[in-house]
């Protein structure tokens, strides 16, 4: 018989296996995989009947032998019978009640108001970088109670209409009211030494401090470290006026009067002596950085000398003349 050209065969090969072939193979393989997977001794629908055949309970099916089974527990009809017969009990098993849950007991307490609280705004000097200091006061808080607190964001709450710019830092203690602060929304550092909380149990004092994280973008400089007082210095005083020269003396009289002829006469007119120097200016004494004092009240000015009197020699022409004695009386 010629294998070489028949309808899909190849050299070397049986041919194209037909229908039953196949089917056949396939149980075989459905069998195999079947026996790794399902123990024929815990399947409530297997039985084996008297005359050595076996029997599927689900589906009323006869089997010469347990690949059979198997391969029909892999097939269609027997998984939808599975699926059939567990909703059938699903919906006739009686409604079970459901676990319950444990419960627990809620705490009940009269509010008596809000805790007293004091903020502190903090700055390190070595970076700059700003921190809050928080201190919640609660005298009559309940012995088993210790204070909580946590951060919320802006759209949590429904008192305020949210606003990404702020963020709230909530504290609560029974039986006090639950109290918040509105901080800026900024990254908080998670740092253990910027970060910490203590509950002081003997004053009934809470305190947590946090610091936010640098910003390179907006990092402040940090503030300038304080200088040294200077000594106190005089009082800066204006120098003096300074004073007026004296005028000079316009004296007509002095003058020599000419006689005819063209040649002076009269005495010579005396020499004015030379103007004394004017006064330097006053400046504030200068106090020794050393040994800071008490400011010293300045020298008085000097007083000018006084300007020099002049002789006032009378010239020869207001020289009054002497009068003629007066004539006798008529006899």
């Amino acid at each position: 018989m010629d294998f070489q050209h028949r309808a899909g065969g190849k050299t070397g090969t049986g041919g194209v296996a037909s229908a039953s072939e196949s089917n056949r193979d396939r149980r075989e393989r459905l069998r195999q995989l079947a026996l790794e997977t399902i123990d024929l001794n815990k399947d409530p629908y297997f039985m084996r009947n008297h005359l050595g055949s076996y029997e599927c309970k689900l589906c009323l099916t006869l089997h010469n032998n347990e690949g059979s089974y198997l391969a029909h527990t892999q097939g269609k009809k027997h998984q939808a019978n599975l699926a059939r017969r567990a909703a059938k009990e699903a919906k006739e098993a009686p409604p079970q009640p459901a676990p319950e849950k444990a419960r627990v007991d809620i705490k009940k307490f009269v509010k008596i108001g809000r805790p007293g609280y004091k903020v502190t705004k903090q700055r390190d000097p070595e970076n700059g970088q700003q921190s809050l200091l928080f201190q919640i006061d609660y005298p009559e808080i309940v012995d088993i109670i210790t204070p909580r607190h946590r951060f919320m964001a802006a759209y949590e709450q429904k008192v305020e209409p949210p606003d990404r710019k702020w963020q709230y830092l909530l504290f609560a203690a029974e039986p006090y009211e639950t109290i918040a602060f509105k901080v800026p929304s900024r990254e908080v550092d998670k740092d253990c030494k910027k970060i910490w909380t203590h509950w002081n149990k003997e004053t009934k004092q809470f305190f947590l401090q946090f610091a936010f994280k640098l910003d390179p973008k907006v990092m402040l400089p940090p503030p300038p470290t304080p200088q040294p007082a200077a000594p106190p210095s005089a009082p800066h005083l204006p120098p003096p006026p300074r004073m007026a020269p004296p005028p000079r003396m316009h004296m007509p009289h002095l003058m020599p009067h000419r006689m005819p002829g063209g040649m002076p006469g009269g005495p010579p007119m005396p020499r004015m002596p030379p103007m004394p120097p004017a006064p330097p200016p006053m400046s504030a004494p200068r106090i020794s950085q050393e040994q800071p004092g008490p400011p010293k009240a300045p020298p008085p000015p000097p007083v000018p000398p006084p300007a020099p009197q002049m002789p006032n020699p009378r010239p020869a022409s207001s020289v009054a003349p002497i009068a003629p004695p007066p004539p006798p009386p008529p006899s």
